[in-house]
């Protein structure tokens, strides 16, 4: 229908007045009513059709204004009219206008001589209107019109739209003319006041009948009205649970948790809600008992209607304090929820005991409070205020009943928040325990580390470890083991103790990890009891580096490729030959070897490093060695570096570890190598070529110790070894090393001689002499070492 037609359907008289009281249209109706024609009314004041005499309507401020005004005929005669006026809402940017309307003259008399009208509204049991085939009203009952708030007589004749212009009269008017089409019943539900309530808004269920002749023609609908409040209300509330399921509890953090809470409840169960936590002493730890007022809490989240929750007391994290006696005070003490209205008592306490809380209420007119205790497995965990003052009802019993449901779901999520918090920082302190404060110093390499925990699934068992080992050598190490949270930390505790024990007997790589492989096997089978359903498992690398030789061993189990970036080149991954993970069993390993520049820095980091969901693991892989290749003086500077290219902003789904180490290279001249033939005539003339090394090393204060320790080494290589024998002796700065190599796999044994013994004192001497010593397996046999530690004047 155009707007022409649904102006004028030359029954009832109908004008539009502009905001500034000029006629913008008018009807057919209007023009047999008073005689004036559109052309001569239009674009003129609407207040020069009073009669001579009378005077203007006094026009109230809301939308509606209904009476009596006379008007001037054509012709003169004055005219008494009943008049329906509302606004009607602007189109677009057009500013808002009224619709005046004036039912025909014949209306009051149609609702007795109507029988189509008599039928149905002797038939309905409920609020009834009666609609013809034009839309026009055509019969009400008394129920119907004390809802529109209209005298019955005075509407006959009208459409919906007349009797008021709020978007569900539209809405009916074509729910209407769908039945009158169809032939069809329809439904149309709304929410609003209806205009004589005087209660505030509420539902409403409009159900369309077509009243049909004899024939089957359909002459008109019949319109019922019926208010299903209860109905929906316990659908919303059924609706805000459903929600608050969802909705609450998505992450295991406290404060967006509660501020999960208090996004759910507004608006759908008050205009303003605030959450405020108690402060365990320890966080997480469970209350012993309720709290004593008055009672200091931190705001964690708040929400209100208004932008920006003006409304708010406190921000969150800050602690605000309720007295005793006050409704959140009360509601925590005594474990159930209180509800408190604006009256001039509650006022008046609130003046006493907060008066900008008191300022606050009085501002925003707010009128009705619920406390309700936050509260999960016998802990009490704090308070969730339920305000209301753009909403007009007070808080009812069905509300709070909805309040304290919503709340024990948000109140077992922020639990489980505050024990997954305890439990993480509880791992997260034992895995920072078992990790490497800080790296050794050594004259291998210069080493750097970072380690950062899972922001989302838990602190896992990623560690890293620099070991040294005798002759310079230098060992490093990076695992990771499956999964998350104490037993992943105790279980790399575990691992990396028995790397360093391993390698402290100075194993292979790949033999470490086979024997490392055996120990995840046997921690698989008593985590899986009897059947030993393997719940371990782990990967890692193992890395030997060489100062002397320059050349480093490398072996992995499952681990990601390690890169090297040279002195003067983009950094590169190193091809190894790949392992099994650790805690398969049965499978061997193999190491390779590399020679690597001096100054080359060695990159070894477990796969969180690389893992993200917004790329592929090919562009994590070129970023990482971009990231690596930027020359940089500082480890600790390129460690950032790598961080910062590859996690995002929020962290990495998994623990990460990276390892950097900067190889050095021990010069010749530090080196000193001699072989030794099977003759223990020759051992003095060995000792006398010693004693001249070290007086060129300028490590004349060593000497005497250092010829001791060589005497006994060579002898017992020459008595007990097999040849060919080589003695080395390597210092640095801060040591000096004696090596005897024979190719006898026997290795010696520390023993104490008895009184009578001739010999076993040899070892023993060496051990006392020195800063300490041990053996090794070589691929030809066996190499017994001693370190001893330089004084500052010899260095």
């Amino acid at each position: 229908m155009s707007p022409d037609e649904a102006l004028d359907d030359g029954v009832a008289a109908r004008a539009v007045i502009a905001v500034d009281g000029t006629l913008t249209e008018w009807s057919e109706g209007a023009r047999r009513l008073l005689g004036h024609t559109a052309a001569e009314v239009v674009g003129r004041p609407a207040a020069a059709l009073l009669a001579d005499g009378a005077d203007p309507p006094t026009v109230p401020d809301d939308s509606r204004w209904s009476g009596t005004v006379t008007l001037r005929h054509r012709d003169g005669h004055p005219v008494t009219l009943w008049v329906l006026a509302h606004r009607r809402p602007p189109d677009g940017a057009e500013a808002i206008d009224w619709l005046a309307v004036s039912p025909p003259e014949a209306a009051d008399h149609a609702l007795a001589d109507d029988p189509l009208v008599r039928m149905a509204l002797t038939q309905s049991p409920c609020a009834t209107m009666i609609f013809d085939e034009r839309l026009r009203l055509r019969g009400v009952n008394e129920a119907m019109a004390d809802l529109l708030g209209l005298p019955a007589g005075r509407m006959l004749g009208l459409r919906p739209t007349d009797v008021g212009s709020r978007p569900p009269n539209a809405e009916l008017e074509e729910h209407l003319r769908r039945v009158l089409s169809t032939g069809r019943r329809q439904d149309m539900q709304t929410y609003m006041k209806a205009t004589g309530e005087d209660r505030g808004a509420h539902a409403w269920l409009a159900r369309m009948a077509p009243l049909t002749d004899g024939a089957g023609r359909v002459q008109g609908v019949c319109v019922t009205a019926h208010d299903f409040s209860d109905q929906y209300r316990s659908r919303e509330r059924l609706q805000l649970v459903n929600e608050a399921s969802v909705r609450i509890g998505t992450t295991l953090d406290v404060t967006r948790t509660a501020q999960e809470l208090a996004d759910v409840c507004v608006p759908a169960l008050a205009d303003f809600v605030s959450v405020d936590l108690l402060d365990p002493q320890e966080y997480g730890d469970e209350s012993a008992g309720p709290p004593i007022p008055p009672l200091s809490l931190r705001r964690s989240a708040h929400q209100s209607v208004s932008k920006g929750s003006p409304e708010a007391v406190a921000k969150p994290g800050q602690v605000d304090v309720y007295p005793e006696n006050s409704p959140q005070a009360t509601s925590l003490v005594a474990g159930h929820t209180v509800v408190a209205s604006g009256s001039s008592v509650d006022l008046e306490r609130w003046l006493a005991w907060d008066p900008v809380r008191f300022q606050r209420i009085q501002e925003y007119g707010i009128h009705s409070t619920m406390s309700v205790p936050l509260q999960a497995r016998g802990t009490t965990l704090g308070v969730a205020v339920f305000t209301r003052f753009r909403s007009p009802e007070a808080f009812t019993a069905d509300d709070v009943l909805l309040a304290e449901e919503v709340t024990a779901r948000a109140a077992v999520c922020i639990d489980n928040a505050r024990r997954y918090s305890r439990e993480r920082e509880t791992t997260l302190t034992l895995q920072r325990s078992l990790l490497p404060r800080t790296l050794p110093r050594t004259a291998g390499v210069e080493a750097a580390s970072r380690y950062l925990p899972a922001t989302r699934s838990g602190v896992g068992g990623d560690w890293f470890d620099v070991i040294p080992l005798s002759g310079m050598r230098v060992a490093m190490v990076v695992g990771d083991v499956v999964g998350h949270g104490i037993q992943a930390s105790a279980t790399m505790g575990r691992l990396r103790t028995a790397v360093r024990t391993l390698a402290d007997i100075d194993l292979a790589p790949d033999e470490l990890l086979t024997h490392l492989d055996d120990l995840v096997v046997r921690l698989s089978q008593e985590s899986g009891g009897d059947n030993g359903t393997g719940e371990v498992g782990a990967t890692c690398l193992y890395a030997v580096y060489d100062p002397v030789s320059r050349r480093c061993t490398l072996a992995r189990a499952g681990h990601p490729l390690p890169l090297v970036v040279p002195p003067d080149g983009p950094a590169r991954q190193l091809d190894l030959p790949s392992g099994p993970p650790l805690g398969v069993g049965g499978l061997p390993f193999e190491s390779a070897e590399v020679e690597l520049r001096e100054g080359s820095v060695l990159a070894f980091h477990t796969d969180g490093l690389l893992m993200s969901r917004e790329r592929e693991g090919d562009a994590s892989g070129r970023m990482l060695r971009e990231a690596l290749s930027a020359p940089s003086d500082s480890l600790d500077e390129i460690c950032d570096r790598v961080l910062h290219t590859l996690l995002p902003p929020g962290g990495s789904s998994d623990d990460v570890a990276l390892l950097l180490a900067r190889t050095r290279g021990l010069p010749s001249a530090q080196v000193a190598t001699w072989d030794i033939p099977a003759d223990p005539a020759l051992v003095a003339p060995i000792r006398k070529q010693v004693v001249d090394q070290l007086e060129r090393w300028g490590l004349i204060d060593a000497t005497f110790t250092a010829e001791l320790v060589v005497s006994e080494l060579v002898t017992n290589a020459i008595r007990y070894g097999a040849p060919p024998i080589r003695l080395r002796l390597i210092h640095d700065a801060a040591t000096l090393i004696c090596e005897v190599s024979d190719t006898n796999h026997t290795a010696p044994h520390l023993r104490r001689a008895k009184t009578w013994d001739e010999g076993g004192r040899g070892l023993l001497l060496v051990a006392q002499l020195t800063q300490r010593w041990g053996s090794r397996h070589t691929g030809e046999g066996k190499t017994i070492w001693a370190e001893l530690a330089l004084l500052d004047d010899e260095i």
